[in-house]
């Protein structure tokens, strides 16, 4: 079996050299950097990860904790980014699970057994205590969808707040007035920020606020049959609707349709997130794009900038949003 020193006589360059081009430092040209890894490609070398990690300090192994369901088109996507970015960058992946429902239990200590160099968090309440304690440890953490900060912790996200905003004024353009808006989780970053936007877009048009067309949801397509149940009971339903996620959105057009009303001729549904099935959702559905996948890998590059030196400042990052419009939103006309 080949060793490091193999490879580094095979490519005419020392073995720290080896060592920098397989743990990714940037300080090689990219000349050295093809001999080393040809050399590694004809002896077949296969680096020892505990000896790597004797060296370097490290695990090169991130982890993951999604505290939404995996059957989430969302979330699938999200992990596809997080996969591309990985593919090349020398780390692996884990999965984490996390009782945050235990008050004794304890996130960081579940992290600091497995030796992880970082994580990435998405679905948790911000004030969360397991939240709070990562943050003061110090473990370079990208939350994904939260405004939460920290010495080594930063975050990225859509343009929420503008998303929104933009569907009610697509919606109003079209001459739509009653107006609701199907939400996610009271409390969540994510949530309260697409609220904002739903506010802003009323204010903007010259709507009023009524508290009777904004429902509570989960994101889920059951909450959106629910939700859009509530709206359709009242004395004057909305004649559009916004969902805070696109699998809402596909529920609240089954419950209209399964009242008699048809989409869009009845009632207007725009979604968030365009996920892959949006397009082939029929009608297809008018949404708010987020680039998921190009936000898992975001989060990936900018995780392990974190790691790679305790100097790289925590990143803010805002991916934009924008109107896709398909056949789930049309122009009002009085019944």
């Amino acid at each position: 079996m080949a060793s490091i020193h193999d490879v580094a006589k095979e490519a005419g360059v020392s073995v720290a050299t080896v060592s920098k081009v397989i743990n990714h430092y940037p300080d090689v040209s990219e000349k050295t950097r093809k001999k080393v890894k040809n050399a590694i490609e004809l002896l077949r070398y296969r680096p020892n990860v505990i000896a790597r990690g004797l060296v370097t300090g490290r695990s090169w192994t991130v982890g993951v904790l999604i505290n939404i369901p995996f059957t989430n088109p969302y979330v699938a996507m999200l992990l596809e980014g997080i996969k591309t970015a990985l593919e090349n960058s020398g780390y692996d992946l884990m999965r984490l699970s996390a009782r945050l429902n235990d008050p004794g239990y304890s996130f960081v200590d579940h992290c600091q057994s497995r030796n992880l160099d970082g994580v990435v968090v998405f679905g948790v309440e911000k004030d969360h205590h397991s939240i709070r304690e990562l943050i003061e440890s110090g473990i370079p953490t990208m939350f994904v969808d939260m405004d939460a900060t920290g010495q080594r912790a930063g975050n990225i996200t859509t343009e929420n707040r503008n998303g929104v905003h933009m569907a009610v004024r697509h919606l109003y353009e079209l001459g739509h007035q009653r107006i609701a808006y199907l939400a996610g989780v009271p409390g969540q970053p994510v949530n309260e920020s697409r609220l904002a936007g739903y506010r802003d877009g009323l204010e903007t048009s010259s709507i009023p606020y009524r508290e009777d067309y904004v429902v509570n949801g989960d994101y889920s397509y059951d909450s959106g049959i629910q939700g859009m149940r509530m709206l359709l009971q009242l004395d004057q339903p909305p004649t559009a609707v916004v969902c805070t996620s696109d699998m809402a959105a596909f529920g609240v057009i089954h419950a209209i349709e399964a009242h008699g009303l048809s989409v869009p001729g009845d009632i207007s549904v725009v979604g968030f997130d365009n996920i892959y099935e949006a397009e082939l959702f029929k009608p297809g559905l008018t949404t708010i794009n987020q680039n998921i996948h190009a936000i898992g890998v975001k989060s990936i590059e900018e995780l392990i900038s974190m790691i790679k030196s305790t100097e790289y400042p925590p990143p803010v990052v805002t991916e934009p949003s924008s109107l896709v419009i398909r056949e789930s939103t049309a122009r009002y006309s009085e019944p």
